[in-house]
């Protein structure tokens, strides 16, 4: 492809740098191991530390978010969690997990991306 002068044309393009992953670092007690996780992983924790004992479901959480593949990848980690079945009702009713973080942890570094 040629500019209008005739010269060959070269295009011009930005190097795109991969997004950044958020971190978080997690103390786990009482035997004070710690452990650094990423991306969704690390944003799944925090929602798990967030909501406490109350713990959380699906649909509490966005739209698309694949909840479980995280809770795999934290109890990977060596994380405990509980998934105790619930009923709800709606125009579908039916049963939903609520996942609940039974591994007391201290967030020791919370690095989240900036959006």
């Amino acid at each position: 492809m040629n500019d209008i002068a005739g010269h060959a044309f070269q295009a011009k393009s930005n190097p795109v740098l991969p997004p950044k992953k958020s971190t978080v670092t997690v103390r786990i007690e009482p035997d004070g191991r710690t452990v650094t996780l990423d991306g969704r992983a690390a944003w799944m924790m925090r929602e798990l530390v967030k909501v406490g004992k109350r713990g959380v479901t699906t649909l509490e959480l966005p739209t698309g978010v694949r909840v479980s593949h995280y809770i795999l990848l934290l109890r990977k980690a060596g994380f405990t969690i509980s998934s105790p079945r619930e009923a709800h009702g709606g125009p579908f009713p039916s049963t939903h997990s609520r996942y609940k973080l039974e591994t007391s942890v201290t967030i020791l570094e919370d690095l989240s991306a900036a959006a």
